[in-house]
């Protein structure tokens, strides 16, 4: 099971902080990922870290998302900094392509 955490409503230029735990039959998981969905459109990588904390960006966040992980807790997070409104979507949680439920982000002014 994977449970997202940290969504909400900012202002453009905001931070926000989504967190993600793995419980269950959860084992040496490689690589935690964060995706997010915008209504109309697919669902897109927004980055990656695997066991070695080698990270991966897609080019609209670099430079203002951060992805961490604690491997021990199998815990994901994503720091996001001068949010956007095109920032706003659903944000997903995966590892091991297994899914959270999403967790709302929205950037309005």
């Amino acid at each position: 099971q994977l449970v997202e955490s940290g969504g909400g409503l900012v202002q453009p230029g905001e931070s926000l902080r989504l967190s993600c735990e793995a419980s269950g039959s959860f084992f040496s998981i490689d690589t935690m990922a964060w995706h997010r969905q915008a209504p109309g459109k697919q669902r897109e990588l927004v980055a990656s870290i695997d066991r070695r904390r080698i990270t991966h960006y897609a080019d609209s966040v670099k430079g203002r998302f951060t992805i961490s992980r604690d491997v021990a807790r199998n815990t994901v997070a994503l720091q996001m900094n001068s949010l956007k409104p095109e920032d706003t979507a659903v944000y997903y949680c995966e590892a091991d392509a297994s899914w959270g439920q999403g967790t709302q982000v929205t950037v309005s002014s």
